[in-house]
């Protein structure tokens, strides 16, 4: 009897309602330990999480058990309650309303892993507006600017 083999490489963005840059580096470790939890509660394998003051990236390995989307909601809803429970952010926290999920070759994993830990120095050289549309651009994804993230330059 044959066996079904899978490996699907998933890189998750979304941001800040708004684009706050609320998430401080004094706490963000915590929060992207937090969410490597979420992940691999759910089943899945998740090789990095990062991101920088205004919005967070994921990698990982998508074991197709549930919905990208189911998943995405539980991670944000998770995250917002863990924010608010420790207090990290003074009042209401929310996140962005969309994300952008790209997919990658089991052989760029470590090009990835790499570009997502080095967000820091990353957006010491541009925007995560700029960044952003270069993933839509790259993946050749087609959109309209009214259905992007809100963003505020």
């Amino acid at each position: 009897m044959a066996n079904t083999y899978k490996r699907i490489l998933l890189h998750l963005v979304f941001a800040v309602k708004n684009r706050e840059a609320v998430l401080d580096k004094s706490w963000r470790p915590k929060l992207f330990e937090y969410i490597h939890g979420i992940v691999y509660q759910r089943g899945h394998f998740c090789y990095a999480v990062n991101g920088y003051y205004d919005h967070l990236h994921i990698f990982f390995d998508y074991k197709a058990h549930e919905l990208i989307q189911d998943l995405v909601r539980e991670i944000k809803k998770s995250s917002s309650a863990f924010i608010k429970e420790n207090s990290f952010v003074k009042g209401k926290f929310e996140w962005q309303s969309g994300y952008g999920i790209f997919s990658h070759g089991y052989n760029n994993k470590d090009t990835v892993i790499k570009y997502i830990l080095n967000q820091e120095q990353h957006h010491s050289k541009g925007s995560f507006r700029k960044e952003y549309m270069d993933f839509l651009s790259k993946n050749e994804i087609e959109f309209k600017d009214e259905y992007v993230f809100t963003f505020f330059e």
